[in-house]
């Protein structure tokens, strides 16, 4: 196809800011259950006032899932489908104290565009759109046919999308997708994701007594704060390995292409201390993995959160009677959320933790898409066009979300393009994207889209 002028990426995302900004305005905070249908609705009419057929999916419990279809043009490949996937739900903005905006109102400054939910994920849905409008408008118009799923549920783990996938698999049946993910790393060097990482995240508590107890009797007297930091410390040791019994071995092992891509991987130990003012030495420094296996190809398991006894200004002598934590365990392909809760049960069990409560919150299994896959190069080679040759592919993100559904029910190869650089803040106060690599966003989107249809 002629070649659109890089200053239309510009132009076009300029004309469509209102509309842009209108959907950052909505409040659409999914664990609070905050203006979810109003932006499911918006959704819907944005991808119908660029062009294309939407309906909203509500029939199977949880938040509205967006369908969204455009044909392909008079000169594109009608064979060929490219789904997107995107989420309209974002994290609720706390600490407030800590924005130097308001959150949920989009401001620009030095450039950067700032709001809750604009770089996970509402910028990255919105260069898709651009992009499409941008090929409708050229003399071949759009290179193949367009669908979208845009989910509500993304941000509280996707209870319900299993359920719309399996259900409407004819409906949303692709050739490839493209994630909602992806971002310029710490070197400014733009990274695609062809996999995720899964997630088993737990309650887990213990009670010690019927109330708290003044702290004198702890000469004699066990406490709920103590057995559950007994509890949980015998999960890892100081080195940072996990020591349940059959933790590992659950691990499907990485495909020697998967390695290959591993090993390239750059990774800058100082720039991560310094983006995130690390106090102490990186855990692999007493592993035997490098920081790349250990992101990319190892789970983890993580203290997430601590609560017990008192926690005000001052002092209190007290035996807590209830402790609680938050347990967040990422999964690799192999592991399930479920055998996960069986083998730290049996853990517990077996080290005389029987009190100690553990409770399932959410599960999602791991998803890598097949790195020979031809997809894979038509991705990787149009974001070398739109940014270089040092492009980074990852076989799978050190994070989580939906994928695993999509290869089961949909049985399509996923690589994920996005918006993001490293200081983009996703789920912390200041969120943000800056406006070029929202334009090289688009920009890659038109030239993505080119390729795959042709």
């Amino acid at each position: 196809m002629k070649e659109i002028p890089k200053t239309k990426f510009k132009e076009t995302a300029e004309q469509n800011q209102k509309q842009f900004f209108d959907y950052l305005r909505l409040e659409s905070v999914s664990t609070q259950g905050r203006m979810i249908s109003e932006t499911a609705e918006f959704v819907k009419s944005m991808i119908e006032e660029f062009g294309g057929k939407a309906e909203l999916l509500n029939n199977l419990g949880g938040h509205p899932i967006v369908y969204g279809f455009f044909e392909a043009g008079q000169k594109g490949n009608a064979e060929k489908t490219l789904l997107f996937y995107n989420h309209y739900d974002v994290q609720p903005e706390d600490p407030l104290d800590e924005w130097k905006t308001t959150p949920f109102e989009p401001t620009i400054i030095d450039e950067i565009l700032y709001c809750r939910g604009v770089s996970d994920n509402k910028a990255n849905f919105m260069a898709r759109l651009n992009a499409i409008q941008l090929l409708n408008e050229s003399e071949e118009g759009l290179p193949c046919k367009v669908k979208f799923l845009v989910e509500g549920e993304e941000e509280i783990g996707s209870p319900n999308i299993d359920l719309y996938l399996e259900k409407y698999a004819d409906l949303f049946e692709a050739d490839a997708c493209i994630w909602e993910s992806g971002s310029k790393d710490s070197e400014e060097r733009f990274t695609i994701d062809a996999g995720i990482k899964g997630i088993a995240y737990f309650d887990a508590w213990v009670e010690s007594a019927d109330v708290d107890i003044h702290s004198s009797k702890g000469a004699v007297v066990d406490n709920a704060a103590w057995r559950l930091t007994h509890a949980l410390s015998s999960l890892r040791t100081k080195d940072h390995q996990v020591t349940i019994d059959g933790f590992y071995e659950m691990m499907k092992p990485p495909t020697e292409l998967e390695r290959s891509f591993v090993e390239k991987i750059p990774f800058n130990a100082d720039k991560l201390k310094e983006n995130y003012g690390l106090k102490n030495p990186l855990i692999v420094e007493k592993m035997d993995r490098t920081p790349q296996e250990a992101l990319i190809l190892y789970p983890t398991l993580t203290i997430s959160g601590l609560l017990s006894g008192y926690i005000g200004p001052g002092s209190k002598t007290v035996l807590p009677r209830k402790a609680q934590a938050k347990i967040d365990v990422r999964l690799v392909p192999g592991m399930d959320p479920n055998d996960v809760y069986k083998v730290i049960r049996k853990h517990w069990d077996k080290n005389g933790f029987n009190d100690v409560q553990l409770k399932l919150l959410t599960g999602e299994k791991s998803f890598r898409t097949d790195l020979s896959d031809p997809f894979v190069d038509i991705v990787l080679n149009s974001a070398k066009k739109v940014y270089g040759e040092d492009v980074v592919l990852n076989p799978n993100s050190p994070g989580t979300g939906p994928m695993h559904g999509f290869g089961k029910y949909l049985k399509v190869p996923i690589l994920g393009s996005g918006t993001g650089w490293a200081k983009s803040g996703a789920h912390a106060p200041n969120e943000n994207v800056r406006l070029k690599d929202f334009y090289q966003g688009i920009e890659h989107m038109v030239t993505l889209l080119s390729n795959f249809g042709s």
